[in-house]
């Protein structure tokens, strides 16, 4: 023990000095991205089913480096989302949460489209006919299952694993909610998106008119999707900070985010975890409060074993990936 804690110390040291000492003509100190090689085997592996997820409407499997890949599984019905979507859902991100394993997401629709939003024909009779007489009592009925229908993707951003969504064709009504409760959204070139509700005569209450304003950022945009259910297509998309990339096709937009998903994985699940819990606090926090809670969080994070062996790695002009660091 005593000779570990002399090594931590001296390691310690020597990295203090290396970031505090006046930097040497000719001396740089640069973090590398992961190799192309790592990404290729994530991008192109064959999907394993991952244990303990079995489920109606959504596939889950396991890909190399630390990544889970979550599909709407009903390219049948244009992966609309039917009653058991709404807590299968939140059952499977609630088991990630926890999966120890588990680094990085990405969601996904599988067949044509993303997904057509909300399958009203398997869901419509308790939201349009709800029971009872009682006007008071079947609008709390109604308010019990909105507030659970909004927990489907609420549970996406309480996730501490960064979620990526990879969307190609439709992304009609509720997948905008899904969207905009992930962290990153790639699309292919054939994607395009609709804040579809106001087409059925209802306001959109699960995420969309609460997340988009802060995603794209632009209300007068955000106010004519919503009025009107107009396509968004994907250039507009990008353009607009709705998505940071798009890919001419389905292929090269799953290729991309499993290399994403992988370098992703590849650093610290303490610092990665860590900062998408405080970019979400900022988010809805003055910044103030924001700073105060990061200097709180990182009185202890501070402490992992991580930040040595990132910073060691890079010292030695290593890839992340050649780290082995602790399960989270």
């Amino acid at each position: 023990m005593a000779v570990a804690a002399a090594a931590s110390r001296g390691l310690r040291g020597l990295v203090t000095r290396r970031f505090l000492a006046p930097t040497q003509p000719g001396l740089t100190f640069s973090l590398r991205p992961m190799s192309s090689p790592a990404q290729d085997e994530a991008s192109k592996a064959a999907p394993v089913e991952a244990p303990g997820h079995s489920y109606q409407s959504l596939r889950v499997t396991s890909r190399p480096e630390h990544i889970l890949h979550v599909q709407i599984n009903r390219p049948e019905k244009r992966n609309a989302m039917n009653r058991a979507f709404w807590s299968e859902m939140v059952e499977c991100f609630n088991k990630i949460s926890e999966d120890a394993s588990c680094r990085a997401v990405v969601v996904s629709g599988e067949g044509k489209m993303f997904t057509s939003g909300i399958d009203l024909t398997d869901i419509a009779s308790g939201l349009l006919q709800p029971p009872g007489d009682d006007v008071a009592r079947k609008s709390w009925y109604l308010r019990n299952i909105i507030t659970r229908y909004q927990e489907t993707f609420s549970v996406i951003e309480k996730c501490p694993k960064p979620v990526i969504a990879a969307i190609h064709g439709g992304c009609i009504g509720a997948g905008v909610d899904l969207i905009t409760a992930c962290d990153i959204r790639y699309c292919a070139q054939d994607a395009f998106f609709q804040v579809k509700e106001v087409d059925i005569g209802l306001a959109a209450d699960v995420g969309t008119l609460q997340r988009l304003p802060r995603v794209i950022g632009g209300q007068s945009l955000v106010n004519e999707l919503a009025f009107t259910a107009r396509k968004l297509m994907a250039d507009e998309a990008l353009s607009s900070g709705l998505v940071s990339r798009v890919f001419p096709d389905k292929e090269a937009l799953f290729d991309a985010a499993f290399s994403l998903a992988a370098e992703i994985s590849s650093k610290s699940p303490v610092a990665v975890q860590g900062t998408k819990v405080n970019l979400l606090y900022a988010r809805d926090h003055p910044v103030a409060d924001s700073l105060d809670f990061v200097r709180n969080w990182n009185m202890s994070m501070l402490q992992t074993d991580d930040i040595m062996k990132s910073v060691q790695a890079a010292m030695e002009k290593k890839e992340l990936k050649s780290v082995t660091f602790s399960r989270l």
